[in-house]
């Protein structure tokens, strides 16, 4: 019988890379995603699509409104999107407070309920550098807090956090996708929450250039809206 892992799975592409990574390392996956309030809640309709391409057969989605407090461009209107490309060694106002770690904490929950042996987390410290809850020492200090905070810690059998692209670049995350059949154009990174990426915003250009440098330009957003292709599939 197949261990079983947790899955964050938000419908971006480094979340769905990581589902099936975990798929392919022989687990069982539970699927757990969040509407939590944010801007781009375009992206959970993908994420049930890429749990049904990839035969995930329990996916819960739990009900977590951050935005009753805002602090994001993701999660409050006050906050303008920043659409001028990335800035170097500065936090981004698309920074969620405390996200990561409150998903984190209702996936050690589910996990424990159902004996997974790991959670699978899509966070990555190269490209987006500037988040505080990307960090591999943010991942050491709360596999700690996994260990000390629950049943299943006290008795060794805490889950592992499985961080499986925490230093790859986003042009090797695609690479990645597509040896693992990552249906890549049902994934949605655009923080704008369109019908079409925008093209403009940190994750739309994040992605854009990882596509291009990765040699799948054709399926890059451009800057105008425009989709070069929106039915491939690797």
């Amino acid at each position: 019988m197949n261990p079983t892992a947790v899955v964050l799975l938000s419908g971006g592409l480094d979340s769905a890379t990581v589902a099936a990574q975990a798929i392919a390392d022989g687990n069982t996956v539970i699927a757990l995603s969040f509407n939590y309030g944010q801007s781009h809640a375009r992206e959970l309709l993908a994420a049930k699509q890429i749990a049904a391409h990839l035969g995930i057969q329990d996916h819960f989605i739990m009900d977590v409104n951050l935005a009753k407090w805002g602090g994001s461009a993701l999660t409050d209107t006050a906050v303008a999107m920043p659409l001028n490309g990335v800035q170097s060694n500065v936090i981004p106002v698309t920074y969620v407070p405390g996200r990561n770690t409150v998903f984190i904490a209702i996936a050690l929950s589910l996990a424990e309920a159902k004996n997974a042996v790991a959670i699978y987390l899509g966070i990555n410290a190269v490209d987006y550098s500037g988040y505080p809850d990307c960090r591999p020492d943010y991942l050491e200090a709360y596999q700690q807090l996994a260990r000390l905070s629950s049943k299943a810690g006290l008795e060794g059998n805490a889950p592992t956090l499985v961080a499986p692209l925490v230093n790859d670049s986003k042009a090797d995350i695609v690479r990645r996708a597509v040896q693992l059949g990552v249906p890549i154009a049902q994934t949605w990174s655009c923080y704008q929450g369109d019908t079409v990426p925008c093209g403009l915003c940190d994750s739309c250009r994040i992605r854009d250039r990882a596509l291009i440098e990765a040699g799948f330009a054709d399926l890059a957003t451009l800057i105008g809206k425009q989709l070069y292709s929106a039915c491939f599939e690797p």
